[in-house]
């Protein structure tokens, strides 16, 4: 199991779990002791630790298509592409470029004043909710800093497009239906994580306020914050025939 895809997917379940472990704990908590204080400091940790996760697990996204562009299309090149270094490399960029952003999105939405109470309608401290606390006049500040972010994400959003736009036209010159099945099952997964992610972090972040409402501000943050962290285990763990016989061979 020590290779790429297996490394990128060791660092993506890092990431699910810290982001479950960001929000779900301090509010099952919140919920067991009937109560949903937090703290100022807790609020801020919440949202930089999320914003952190979060930030690094797309750049790891975004590093797991370019995998399997070159492993389908580019396969005798495959170990000098994606070698060790390479991947390290890879790995650290994913981590260390997520802290700018979370940076200035945490320290951005902490210096606005919050001049409308301090009730968060949702079960953690999400940018969004912290914002509808904020003057009207410093709300823009945050989202030009929403925008510039949201336009990085859809340049990496573009990358694994075209990524896969080279993928499927290589799977479908394969003249085996079996391998055309096989390639398909190892891409679409990922590709349907992608979507889900993006599409509901942006709707999040770039909804208007007319069409905000508590259950669906609920959903949406579900989805983006706790689904992609169960789902993940799932369709690259459960179904995955090597880890189930590494599994097997540990026990």
């Amino acid at each position: 199991l020590h290779t790429p895809m297996y490394f990128f997917l060791l660092n993506l379940s890092l990431l699910d779990l810290g982001c479950i472990s960001t929000t779900l704990p301090k509010s099952m908590a919140n919920s067991l002791w009937d109560t949903r204080a937090i703290s100022y400091l807790g609020c801020v940790g919440q949202v930089l630790s999320l914003a952190i996760f979060m930030s690094a697990e797309y750049s790891v996204l975004t590093v797991m298509a370019y995998d399997r562009y070159v492993a389908i299309c580019r396969p005798l090149h495959y170990g000098t592409l994606l070698g060790s270094r390479a991947c390290v490399r890879m790995g650290a960029a994913a981590w260390i470029s997520s802290f700018p952003n979370a940076l200035l999105h945490t320290g951005n939405t902490f210096s606005i004043p919050l001049c409308q109470g301090n009730v968060v309608e949702q079960f953690f401290c999400e940018i969004p909710q912290i914002l509808k606390l904020s003057c009207s006049h410093s709300y823009l500040r945050e989202v030009g800093v929403t925008v510039v972010t949201a336009c990085l994400v859809f340049g990496c959003f573009i990358f694994i497009v075209m990524s896969y736009v080279q993928i499927f036209r290589a799977v479908l010159r394969i003249p085996s239906e079996q391998g055309r099945h096989k390639a398909f099952y190892v891409c679409l997964p990922h590709l349907a994580v992608v979507s889900l992610f993006v599409s509901t972090t942006m709707f999040a972040y770039l909804k208007p306020p007319s069409v905000s409402s508590p259950a669906l501000d609920l959903v949406v943050t579900l989805l983006y914050s706790v689904v992609p962290a169960v789902w993940n285990p799932l369709i690259y763990s459960m179904r995955n025939k090597e880890l189930q016989n590494a599994l097997k061979k540990l026990i």
